[in-house]
């Protein structure tokens, strides 16, 4: 046992110097302070432990905390009823902690700018009382435990925070939080742990940085709909962009505009569980594609991350079962409504909350359909149906007893059967990001249309192209509009944050 500290030794905290709070009217200037005072932590604690890995006396145990920024208010004035965010729903002290500031430099500002407008107060900015774990104050791509070789004669819990899982939840965001009486309200829907925590899995799961996930997300669960959007990608950033800046694939690869070649090393040592590739735009306005792969756990998994980067808008692309005699193989699904039978996110989002359709989403990806296929009007019902998709758990569902899900199905007029859609719908819903689905039928099982090899390679040949181009377009529509109009009222509850 080394003979720097017994591990039973009680130790006195060290902390940075206490950071006086200041008042701003300026959202950049307190983005700046945000900015200075989480950088100054971070830098601390990643000093304390690189000196102590480095055999230094243990003397005592090293804490930092997020910085946290607070408004006041004393006025039930009334702010404009259009907006659906950038304010506050009563008088009171509003707060939340603040991790990664130069990444959600733009956001912050937003949405600090839009508080001072409605409100005409100014923002505090101050140290909280969170402390930071020393794995989120390294960042992303840090191997702490394995860099602590000086550390086997002590945990390292006994010197540094580590995550805490106890207080990193979704309560916020699920509408269950109660701030204890005297405590101020929540400011956005997700505290910085729980943040540095998605950062965290979303750079394991996609293999790519935070700082390239673009506003406007496609998720799909088929690897031809990648190859096609890479090779559309490619092929624009030969072209000079049009006004795209980069391309970014997984290992973050990078091929910038006005190039056919990728920077760097080309080959990443491993394909993740869901990749993820970037189309970037200036102000993060461009697109992700991520291939989530099958099933409703992924589903769940890779929107409980992206969600903390508050994107503007995802849209499920992929495929289903058709549930109509009437539909063909290559027909389109536009979900207007989900019947969930996923059961992942019971807990969270309970099964007899409804999932709307937004109009915001539903006409733009009507309007795509109809520009990249050249159907219009009427003549669109020909290779389109709206209407319910179900989405389910068990892959083989038809091998079972029908008469249970197919009754089901009927009585909720669905029109097509997946494993994801629902669930990117429900959490999109759950954590205020606008959602929708367009799918293509793949096979009709209730009608004994499988797919054979032959069939397979030429459904995908003819098929995925024209439907990645239509998410793309829709996507597109989306970017045009004005957030305002976008993040529309329909997704917010009686008690909101006033962050996005």
């Amino acid at each position: 046992m080394s003979n720097r500290i017994s591990p039973f030794s009680p130790l006195e905290i060290s902390s940075p110097s206490p950071f006086q709070p200041r008042s701003f009217t300026d959202p950049g200037k307190a983005v700046e302070a945000l900015t200075e005072l989480y950088d100054r932590n971070t830098a601390f604690l990643i000093d304390s432990f690189t000196e102590l890995a480095k055999g230094g006396p243990i003397t005592a145990r090293y804490r930092a905390f997020y910085p946290q920024v607070s408004i006041e208010t004393t006025s039930f004035g009334h702010v404009d009823s259009r907006l659906s965010y950038g304010h506050v729903t009563a008088p009171g002290v509003y707060t939340t902690t603040i991790t990664r500031p130069q990444l959600f430099k733009h956001y912050l500002k937003e949405q600090l700018a839009l508080l001072m407008r409605s409100h005409n107060v100014p923002v505090v900015v101050s140290e909280s009382t969170t402390p930071i774990p020393l794995h989120f104050a390294f960042g992303e791509g840090a191997y702490v435990e394995a860099s602590a070789a000086g550390f086997d004669d002590i945990p390292l819990r006994d010197l540094f925070d580590t995550p805490d899982l106890n207080t990193t939840d979704d309560e916020i965001a699920n509408g269950e939080y109660i701030p204890p009486p005297g405590e101020p309200s929540p400011l956005a829907p997700f505290t910085a742990q729980r943040i540095d925590y998605s950062l965290a899995r979303l750079s394991h799961y996609t293999a790519t940085s935070a700082k390239h996930f673009q506003n406007f997300v496609l998720f799909t669960n088929y690897q031809f709909y990648v190859d096609e959007f890479c090779n559309w990608a490619r092929d624009l950033m030969a072209k000079g962009g049009d006004g795209y800046t980069a391309f970014v694939e997984p290992g973050n690869i990078t091929t910038p505009a006005g190039s056919s070649h990728p920077e760097g090393d080309t080959t990443p040592p491993r394909l993740p569980q869901m990749p993820a590739y970037h189309l970037k735009k200036k102000g993060h306005a461009g697109i992700t594609l991520i291939n989530i792969g099958v099933g409703p756990s992924n589903a769940k998994t890779i929107t409980d991350h992206v969600a903390v980067l508050r994107p503007h808008a995802w849209l499920m692309l992929g495929h289903c079962a058709g549930l109509r005699n009437s539909q063909r193989l290559g027909d389109y699904v536009l979900a207007h409504a989900y019947m969930r039978e996923d059961h992942v996110l019971d807990d969270d989002l309970p099964v007899w909350v409804p999932i709307p359709a937004l109009a915001e989403v539903q006409v733009a990806l009507e309007a795509a359909v109809a520009e990249i296929t050249g159907f219009e009007g009427f003549e669109l019902k020909r290779i389109m149906r709206t209407g319910t998709v179900g989405t389910i758990d068990n892959r083989n569902w038809e091998l079972r007893d029908q008469a249970g899900p197919v009754k089901r199905l009927s009585q909720a007029r669905a029109v097509a059967l997946d494993m994801e859609s629902a669930t990117i719908a429900a959490n999109g819903f759950r954590f205020r990001v606008p959602y929708g689905t367009l799918l293509c039928v793949s096979d009709k099982p209730l009608h004994g249309e499988l797919k054979l090899p032959g069939m397979a390679t030429a459904f995908y040949r003819t098929q995925v192209n024209q439907h990645l181009q239509i998410g793309i377009r829709a996507i597109q529509k989306l970017a045009e509009m004005p957030p305002e109009k976008l993040h529309s009222r329909k997704l917010r509850s009686f008690f909101e944050t006033a962050f996005q």
